[in-house]
């Protein structure tokens, strides 16, 4: 049975700046993680939960992004681009330039440089509001987190016995999400603490292996995650 989500993205228009001098002359998501490419964790992942179509938004050294993966025929996938301005349009901003590229309502977007062991298909048949997150335990890089979780609702302050959480990179959104939200250059959270207070936001909690590879640290925690996953299996 085809998966309710045919339709995804992947952000990997982002510099890497505490990465460097790594990503002077390779794009965070080229990077190799346990045999693979960064990237190519998520375009097997989505290929694995039944996705047909995914979008990749470029930016830095984006040439090389689109010269390794291509059309995506290799995945199972048909991969098209969406081409942003130099400085890149941040993760709304890139979002909403390719809704353009996505048919589909609701679809999935990935950051590119996260790495996880979440199976795709366990993020929920369908949403009732204009957003889903995935969240996950707060990090040592983000004590406070992001949110908060009551229920299945996300919010932006607590209530009750909601528990802090930080957003994964991982989300569902609809189009009408970017309605009202400018052009050009801005952050997606903005939409999505919008969403909350606007009580059209639900979530849930992973508590499997994630990690944001934003630092040479949390790059070598990855890899050796992932050499552990792999001797697991």
């Amino acid at each position: 049975m085809p998966w309710k989500y045919p339709h995804a993205m992947i952000l990997a228009a982002g510099r890497g700046e505490r990465l460097r001098p790594l990503t002077d002359h390779l794009p965070k998501p080229l990077i190799k993680i346990g045999g693979r490419r960064l990237i190519e964790h998520h375009l097997v992942a989505l290929a694995q939960a039944g996705v047909d179509q995914v979008v990749i938004n470029l930016d830095h050294l984006g040439n090389m992004i689109e010269s390794h993966i291509g059309d995506g025929k290799r995945y199972g996938l048909s991969v098209a681009y969406s081409h942003e301005p130099e400085g890149a349009l941040d993760t709304g901003g890139g979002i909403r330039q390719a809704l353009r590229l996505m048919t589909t309502d609701p679809f999935v977007v990935l950051n590119g440089d996260i790495w996880t062991d979440l199976q795709l298909d366990s993020l929920p048949e369908g949403i009732d509001g204009q957003g889903h997150l995935l969240l996950v335990d707060n990090p040592a890089h983000n004590p406070a987190g992001d949110f908060h979780l009551f229920g299945q609702k996300v919010l932006n302050q607590p209530v009750g016995n909601s528990v802090s959480l930080t957003f994964s990179g991982i989300g569902i959104y609809r189009h009408s999400l970017f309605n009202n939200s400018p052009r050009g250059r801005f952050p997606l959270v903005d939409l999505l603490r919008h969403a909350a207070d606007a009580n059209q936001l639900s979530g849930q909690h992973f508590p499997g292996k994630w990690i944001d590879v934003g630092t040479v640290d949390r790059l070598a925690e990855a890899r050796r995650l992932a050499i552990g996953q792999n001797n697991s299996r």
